[in-house]
């Protein structure tokens, strides 16, 4: 059964899927998105799970860069530069506490006047420490603006001026906060928060945004990367438009379908159709075929490649070096449904007590384990409680998925229980999402949420892998439009792949 014939087919309807997609909708495109689930947003969703328990699922809140939503004309809450440039980054730590929780309750809210009662000196560091990370968030969305080259291919006109202009932002930066970026990309966290504080609290604190998502821990290279990383989508350290990041995905919807795209949900692809080396369009599980002369995929590199794809369409060597793309996985999700009665206030907060602390958790990672003291994450909306875990790997040494999500669950609510004893008795309902179920219902190969693990060999010009950060695939008219090439959970990568294709 054949379907009409598209300019492009766009596979997953995620934030950058439907970036992608409205930017060339708008271009005059015949475009369509396919989504294996009912609902658009992929992991930037919020959805119910019983009658007043919607929650954001997956990731929390969010924003989109400006840029995008200035070019789609989107009704969404923007941000502005706190440097005054091109009103990329803003530093919303004032705005939405970021809260480290204390066993004796007198918890710690990460600003200079709180810092200031355990530690007068850190107080003193806490604006250099914010104007350095907003500059260096700065500098990377400035990076994850431009299309990486293939190295070490030879450049293109095109890619060498998006690094020219890469380097003047550098340039700009001055010397010594462009020092301080490169040195910090490959520093552990632990080593660039000691830089700034004397305080375990407070270091500890920061550390946490670093391996939130990652199976790192603070002492790991190159975690100095992934806290200016989190820094940048977050715009600071705490979590802005906390419940509502599907709002984020439903104005793309919206703007795809106002500049004539479609979107069909419940359409999962089953393979790309390749002839001769080039894509030709997309056979769905349905047994529909839909052509196309291009065709984007948003899910991740590993799922697009070695199952819509196959191995056998692909050169041996990339075949390899895809299968070899770290994913590791190991966040979980609780989300409780309460009475309001919680007592948890407003804001991000985290279980972080000290550096070894996290170490310790992310330990167990190492070893197939769920860990029994984990560093958890923790936010509010309305009477909904959203408790990040970590760590709890996908790849699970003496135990399955199955039996394990439960006791990930209790380990949740026990641990957060010690902070806040109204808790346990103000639940009245509750949803689990283990690495397995951000594999199987959200399309994350190993339950990885940032589509291949930030490390240092894999980031940048060796995203997804070396020689093909540019979002081309050896298969001519596919191409990459996910988190797997680089930018996070911002939309650069859809937006980016829409310059590969003029």
């Amino acid at each position: 059964m054949t379907s009409k014939h598209y300019d492009t087919i766009i596979i997953g309807a995620g934030h950058n899927g439907l970036v992608a997609a409205a930017y060339l909708a708008k271009q005059g495109k015949k475009v369509l998105v396919l989504e294996r689930r009912s609902i658009v947003g992929g992991t930037v969703v919020t959805e119910s799970f019983g009658e007043s328990f919607t929650v954001d699922s997956v990731q929390t809140g969010g924003m989109l860069r400006p840029d995008i939503i200035k070019d789609l004309k989107l009704s969404f809450p923007t941000r502005a530069s706190s440097t005054g440039q091109k009103g990329t980054v803003l530093s919303l730590s004032t705005e939405f506490p970021f809260i480290s929780l204390q066993p004796d309750g007198n918890h710690l809210t990460l600003d200079a006047e709180s810092i200031k009662r355990i530690s007068e000196k850190d107080a003193e560091r806490w604006p250099e420490f914010v104007r350095f990370m907003d500059k260096a968030a700065y500098i990377l969305d400035t990076a994850y603006a431009t299309i990486m080259p293939r190295l070490p291919k030879n450049l293109n006109i095109r890619e060498g001026y998006g690094l020219l202009e890469l380097g003047l932002e550098l340039r700009l930066a001055g010397r010594k906060d462009m020092l301080n970026f490169i040195r910090a990309l490959p520093m552990t966290a632990q080593e660039l928060v000691e830089e700034y504080f004397e305080s375990e609290i407070v270091k500890a604190a920061i550390a946490s945004v670093a391996i939130h998502d990652s199976t790192l821990g603070p002492m790991s290279a190159g975690t100095g990367y992934t806290l200016i990383h989190n820094w940048m989508n977050r715009g600071g350290l705490s979590h802005p438009n906390v419940g509502k990041a599907g709002e984020i995905t439903n104005a793309l919807a919206d703007a795809v379908k106002a500049f004539g795209g479609e979107i069909r949900t419940d359409a999962e692809v089953k393979n790309i159709k390749v002839e001769g080396q080039v894509a030709k369009g997309v056979l769905l599980a349905n047994g529909e075929e839909i052509s196309a002369n291009i065709v984007l995929s948003s899910a991740d590199p590993k799922h697009t490649l070695l199952k819509l794809v196959g191995a056998q369409d692909l050169p041996p060597e990339f075949v390899w070096h895809t299968q070899s793309i770290k994913m590791r996985g190991s966040v979980a999700k609780v989300h409780l449904q309460t009475n309001g009665n919680h007592g948890i206030p407003e804001g991000t907060l985290v279980i972080a007590p000290s550096i070894k602390y996290l170490e310790r958790a992310y330990d167990a990672a190492k070893y197939g384990e769920i860990s029994e003291k984990p560093y958890l994450e923790v936010t509010t909306s309305e009477n909904t409680v959203s408790i990040h875990f970590q760590f709890a790997p996908y790849a699970l040494k003496n135990e399955s998925w199955q039996v394990a999500g439960s006791k990930v669950e209790k380990l949740a609510i026990d641990t957060l229980s010690e902070y806040f004893p109204n808790l346990q008795s103000s639940i009245i309902n509750r949803k689990s999402i283990t690495p397995l179920d951000l594999e199987t219902t959200y399309g994350l190969t190993e339950g990885d949420l940032n589509h291949g693990q930030l490390m240092l060999d894999q980031f940048l010009f060796m995203r997804p892998i070396p020689g093909w950060s540019n979002h081309k695939t050896p298969i001519d008219n596919l191409y990459l439009c996910g988190s797997g090439v680089h930018g996070g959970v911002s939309g650069a990568s859809g937006r980016n792949v829409v310059k590969v294709l003029k």
